[in-house]
């Protein structure tokens, strides 16, 4: 485990997971949300974000937490030596945006960019939520097994199975 990519649905738990799993790996999180937006929560330009991205993708080892735009996640996955894919019911995903929701209005959850909305981000996710049986569906996980080839390819269904697989899967 060097090249990770935690993907999944907002509200799914990446960051949680993916900061776990930094912390007892010593592996560098880099969390897309970082490298899209500038600090005032305006969104990057592209070649920015590509020049960024393609710059950890070299690295030797790391940590990716989220999706991105299509091109660059498919390259992600390539790069990536182990895939986490959190896939929690869609009903589990609507109430963790909406815990971060309005836990977001008393304290800005860690990570989020300064200057972005909390609230404003929050409906994004629920749009981006409505969405997702389109892209995460039957045959993303047919290109994701194919994708997965020689790689380790770990696939969350569960809020226990999330909360247990640090501790499983990582040798510390």
């Amino acid at each position: 485990m060097n090249k990770v990519a935690v993907f999944g649905k907002p509200g799914s738990g990446k960051s949680t997971l993916s900061k776990r799993l930094a912390s007892a790996t010593g592996i560098q999180l880099h969390a897309l949300d970082s490298i899209l937006f500038n600090q005032d929560g305006s969104q990057v330009d592209r070649e920015t974000y590509d020049q960024a991205h393609e710059s950890i993708l070299e690295s030797d080892r790391w940590i990716i937490d989220g999706l991105g735009p299509i091109g660059s996640f498919y390259q992600r996955l390539e790069a990536a030596d182990t895939l986490i894919y959190i896939d929690l019911p869609y009903p589990t995903s609507y109430w963790l945006v909406t815990k971060r929701m309005l836990k977001g209005m008393l304290v800005k959850p860690e990570g989020w960019p300064d200057g972005s909305s909390v609230f404003k981000g929050s409906l994004e996710s629920y749009k981006f939520l409505k969405l997702s049986p389109k892209f995460w569906n039957g045959d993303f996980m047919q290109r994701l097994e194919q994708a997965s080839v020689g790689k380790s390819l770990h696939v969350i269904r569960s809020v226990s199975e999330l909360s247990r697989f640090v501790d499983e899967k990582v040798k510390c």
